[in-house]
């Protein structure tokens, strides 16, 4: 069973499935225009998170809409996304038939997040790192001129990326979807290294690269958030908490706090806490047999309002600002 859930390699490890959507933003068939892309996210999902978090920081919501799935592997197929009432590209009630009716002969799973052209009601890409890039050199009126990913810092963001993705983002996932304890136990070893990593890379600089923001934090936050709560429970990465890493729950407050240049959500917004917990909780059947949902941390239990102490909130101390605007995305 777990090995239909979560794909395994011969050694009991978790083995992320990959798709290969190369189309972008910014592609002569695929223009920057306001109103004409559509993302399909659900809340549950930490890859789906990161990507609303481009949108919310680079002041997108009123430019690019965006349709939450539920996910309800009872109503729904391959990939588990359901929509509540129907969405509004295709009058669809299930992501696997916006799959279908956008890229008739895709056989693979179908995941969020997914970005969609409306116009040409075509797929463009449902790889949350390619999307996370395209939003960030989107350009249009009245979004920020904050940048993810300046070029003079590209390949210390990339190298951190790869850490944070490999050994935290996946390695939550790694740990709670082994099959083998030689497995597990590896994830877990890797898992912990690189929280030492990210916490002395804290205590240095206000941000993984940098005293500024980049696209780093936004990868890294949505694992964070959700790790005392879900991860540390449900994929036994119990044996130290975000408490334990007093420069990384700084950080965490910090980010929970941020005040993004828009008019529109804030990051603080960007999840559901409880409702991502009664997802994991009563939807991975392998992992809580009883789908009993624990009582907590809730939201409030991880106080993220209290004083972070790591600096100014002032837009210019928080966020590297674009030096020029360009509508073509950096490579992934």
């Amino acid at each position: 069973m777990m090995k239909e859930l979560a794909p395994q390699t011969a050694d009991g490890s978790y083995s992320r499935p990959s798709y290969d959507f190369q189309a972008r933003i910014g592609d002569p068939n695929f223009p920057v225009e306001s109103g004409r892309y559509h993302i399909y996210i659900g809340n549950a999902c930490p890859w789906c998170h990161r990507v609303l978090l481009a949108l919310i920081v680079r002041g997108l919501t009123e430019h690019i809409s965006v349709t939450w799935a539920a996910d309800d592997p009872e109503r729904a197929s391959r990939g588990g996304w359901v929509f509540n009432s129907p969405e509004p590209v295709f009058g669809k009630n299930d992501l696997r038939e916006v799959y279908d009716a956008a890229q008739t002969r895709y056989k693979g799973r179908c995941t969020a997040p997914l970005l969609i052209d409306k116009k040409q009601r075509k797929l463009v890409s449902n790889e949350s790192s390619d999307i996370m890039r395209m939003l960030n050199s989107v350009q249009l009126p009245g979004c920020t001129d904050v940048n993810l990913y300046p070029q003079e810092l590209q390949s210390e963001i990339d190298e951190i990326n790869d850490l944070v993705y490999d050994k935290i983002n996946n390695g939550v996932y790694k740990s709670g979807f082994s099959t083998l304890q030689a497995a597990y136990d590896r994830a877990q070893q890797e898992l912990y290294s690189a929280l030492d990593v990210v916490e002395q890379r804290l205590s240095q600089h206000r941000f993984l690269v940098g005293d500024k923001l980049t696209e780093a934090d936004l990868r890294l936050y949505p694992t964070i958030i959700r790790y005392d709560s879900a991860y540390a429970i449900l994929f036994k990465c119990s044996r130290r908490r975000v408490s334990d890493y007093p420069h990384l729950q700084a950080w965490l407050r910090d980010m929970y706090q941020l005040k993004v240049p828009s008019e529109g959500l804030q990051i603080k917004d960007s999840i559901d806490v409880a409702d991502a917990c009664r997802s994991y909780f009563s939807q991975l059947f392998p992992l809580n047999p009883g789908g009993i949902v624990p009582a907590g941390p809730t939201l409030d239990d991880l106080d993220l309002t209290q004083a972070h102490k790591r600096g100014s909130s002032d837009l210019k101390s928080v966020f590297h600002l674009q030096r020029h605007h360009s509508s073509a995305p950096a490579a992934v």
